[in-house]
């Protein structure tokens, strides 16, 4: 009953009763697992469902992420001490000489929310910045975003030195004039035009 009535508030994009919630479960010593998949990770699969089938927009998944945000927060201390593994490392920002980052900011969360470990450069990152953070943080991979047609070739000169300097590292790429082609043309491993499409290319390099 309890992750259901997390699964609700997330859908109403609630964050202060999301936590209360969350707080409340923690507190009745339900297994951590159990509130992460089932009263958080399962509502933003939704969300980003609904995204993709046009029912839901931006300001939606910001608002429904955000709360699912508040929830994780809590849960976070626990998690390690449960046990309760990551699915994964992901660096992610925004390619050097664009400052844009909603879209980057969604995608953050949502992967967050999915159980993976972010982190978030910012924006404006040059090449040896993320290559320098994937190493760091042994990630799995390197997550991009370009918002202009002249920041992309940025993205080029990223992925080509992470695959250079990061062995079996999964390089994904988006933005609004970002396409599939171009994806394959700089080599980069995967691309998506949303978060809930990024979420799903995460699973997908990191199943098993």
């Amino acid at each position: 009953m309890g992750t259901n009535e997390i699964q609700q508030a997330i859908m109403k994009y609630d964050r202060p009763k999301t936590t209360e919630l969350v707080q409340s479960e923690i507190d009745q010593g339900t297994d951590i697992s159990v509130i992460l998949n089932e009263g958080l990770i399962a509502p933003l699969d939704e969300i980003g469902k609904r995204f993709s089938e046009g029912e839901l927009f931006v300001p939606e998944m910001i608002a429904a992420a955000n709360a699912m945000k508040g929830g994780l927060e809590l849960l976070r201390p626990h998690l390690a001490k449960a046990g309760v593994k990551t699915r994964g490392t992901i660096v992610i920002g925004t390619v050097k000489g664009d400052l844009h980052d909603i879209g980057k900011n969604i995608v953050a969360m949502m992967l967050e929310g999915a159980g993976f470990k972010v982190i978030d450069l910012g924006v404006d990152v040059d090449a040896e910045e993320f290559a320098s953070a994937v190493k760091e943080n042994e990630a799995d991979i390197a997550a991009m975003s370009a918002l202009l047609t002249t920041t992309m070739p940025a993205m080029e000169t990223t992925v080509s030195l992470i695959k250079e300097k990061c062995n079996n590292l999964k390089t994904i790429i988006g933005g609004a004039p970002v396409t599939n082609s171009f994806a394959k043309n700089i080599g980069a491993d995967g691309f998506s035009i949303d978060a809930p499409g990024a979420v799903k290319l995460a699973r997908k390099f990191l199943a098993g």
